[in-house]
């Protein structure tokens, strides 16, 4: 123990001594106990001390960092590509000579592009600054979408060129012309400006105790409501009151429109409902005269069944008498208000009129924007409140302010169309191109869709409505949700369920939109537009669907 204890404090001693004696010659310790004992021929005993002594100093931090040195480059080594080393100068140097190449190239294609846009321009100024008059304005705006087109195609060009220029939000070295602050922007589809204030009216002014009772009897609602405005129409040129059919011989019209509304448009009462009629009359009323204004193919297109729920009513009648022998409704003739007041002007208090829907008479004059009666209204036979309402919480909910609103019919339109020359039945995959077309041309994001088709339609139609690779969602209204509120105040009024208020609420939702798509020979389109026209939504994209184009295969006859 003593003796391993004096070798550490002597190894101490002359690594301390070391250190302090740099400069002076070696010399070599010797422990006193040592050096009293007996040496052998070969100094074993100093030469281990001796070795002992010198592995001890090689400890120093010199060679502490000469050991770990490699411990170290092992791990850099093994996990770096060595060869990547040696030719990263010569890859940095072949980069930048690409590099510069390609922001030369971007800087010529910049430089041409901007010649392409100031000659667009040009062009743009030169050619749009009077129409031409053997060009439809549907024609010209498409002349001047497509070179806006071009304008805006070359900006994004240029934009996409100089955007690995950018710094910040500056563009070094480069100006790209914008076309939208140059007032080269137009909007495509803008609404149509019909001169709402330039219409040809005639004031209604009912003389006291004068009725005109409505019949209208063909087709469906649509039908119905056409003829109504029609009948109104009569009414004003003959001074007298109108009054509405009740529910039980015609549809039930205070669900889908507001006749107090009307009243309050005109100044006058000139809508009478007729339970309001039949309490002046005490429940007995008599028709005076039963006009016809068509003779074919039957007298008033009316049959004994509607006659006996006439009667059965509390209204009693004469015999049916024709205005002409020879109007048909399948050729009927333009008729004018002279003609009118000579056939139907009478001094009797109640006289009834047959079904006009098919009644031609001063079209230009009833088809006007807000209709031929003079009132302070956008238009006299709209939508009931609760239904405007509903509809504009449905556009909040699920369409937005940018939507086209599509009438697809198929359901019984088969036959129909294609009895017609040309056919107006589509194959879906056409009527998905032409839906296409206008949603690219009228820069919509939403179809909402208002059809009678079968699922498997209307979901062949979706899978193929696609712009630029992103399927354009078409929507219908949605089964009832006690989650969504949007039709709430149907629910509150219990009229929920009617099939004719759902069918009112369809055509004011495609009334608001941006951009309508009507089925050709349908009513219920033709209504659609005359809401549109009537409201001022009517847009200069709103077409029937291909329109301009027949079928692309039509079956045979059977």
């Amino acid at each position: 123990m003593d003796r391993h204890s004096s070798d550490e404090d002597d190894d101490r001693q002359t690594l301390i001594h070391q250190n302090d004696t740099k400069h002076l010659p070696r010399q070599i310790p010797t422990s006193p106990r040592a050096s009293t004992a007996p040496r052998s021929g070969f100094h074993i005993e100093e030469l281990e001390s001796q070795i002992r002594r010198r592995f001890k100093l090689t400890f120093n931090k010199r060679y502490l960092f000469a050991i770990f040195l490699p411990l170290l480059l092992i791990p850099i080594f093994l996990s770096t590509d060595i060869r990547s080393l040696f030719s990263s100068n010569i890859s940095s140097l072949k980069f930048n000579k690409v590099s510069d190449q390609l922001k030369e190239s971007q800087l010529q294609a910049l430089y041409l592009l901007n010649q392409q846009l100031t000659s667009l321009l040009s062009l743009w100024n030169h050619t749009f600054v009077n129409s031409n008059d053997n060009v439809s304005a549907v024609q010209f705006d498409d002349i001047k979408a497509s070179l806006l087109n071009q304008i805006t195609l070359n900006k994004h060009i240029q934009q996409t060129l100089l955007s690995p220029h950018k710094t910040g939000n500056t563009l070094q070295n480069a100006t790209v012309l914008d076309p939208a602050y140059a007032g080269y922007s137009f909007d495509r589809c803008r609404k149509v400006d019909l001169k709402f204030s330039e219409r040809r009216t005639i004031e209604w002014k009912p003389k006291p105790n004068k009725f005109l009772f409505a019949i209208c009897l063909s087709g469906q609602m649509s039908n119905h409501l056409i003829c109504l405005e029609k009948h109104m129409f009569f009414a004003a040129v003959l001074n007298r009151a109108l009054v509405i059919p009740s529910s039980k011989f015609d549809y039930q019209y205070n669900r889908v429109l507001d006749t107090e509304h009307i009243n309050d448009c005109v100044g006058k009462k000139a809508v009478i409902p007729f339970e309001d009629f039949m309490e002046m009359k005490k429940n007995h009323a008599h028709i005076d005269r039963f006009i016809c204004y068509f003779s074919s193919p039957q007298p008033c297109y009316v049959d004994e069944e509607h006659l006996k729920k006439l009667r059965s009513l509390g209204i009693s009648m004469g015999k049916l008498e024709s205005a002409w022998k020879n109007e048909d409704i399948k050729k009927p003739s333009q008729k004018t208000i002279k003609d009118l007041e000579e056939k139907f002007a009478s001094d009797d208090d109640v006289i009834a009129i047959g079904d006009v829907f098919f009644a031609e008479m001063e079209r230009d004059w009833v088809t006007q924007p807000g209709g031929p009666i003079a009132h302070k209204c956008k238009t006299l036979i709209e939508p009931s409140k609760l239904i405007l309402l509903t509809a504009q919480r449905f556009i909040q909910t699920f369409l937005g302010s940018n939507f086209i609103a599509l009438h697809f019919r198929r359901h019984g339109f088969l036959k129909f169309c294609n009895a017609k020359k040309p056919s107006c039945f589509y194959p879906i995959p056409q009527a998905a191109d032409c839906i296409t077309r206008m949603v690219e041309r009228a820069n919509t994001p939403i179809i909402y869709l208002s059809t009678d088709a079968a699922e498997s339609e209307t979901g062949l139609l979706q899978s193929m409505v696609v712009l630029n690779g992103k399927t354009i969602p078409l929507v219908k209204r949605p089964p009832r949700n006690s989650a969504e509120k949007w039709d709430a105040l149907l629910y509150r009024h219990g009229i929920e369920d009617d099939p004719q208020v759902e069918a009112m609420l369809d055509k004011t939702i495609c009334a608001m939109a941006s951009v309508f798509i009507g089925a050709p020979g349908s009513t219920f389109t033709e209504d659609i537009l005359r809401l549109r026209k009537d409201w001022g939504t009517a847009s200069l994209c709103d077409e029937y669907l291909c329109q301009g184009e027949g079928p692309n295969f039509i079956a045979g006859e059977e």
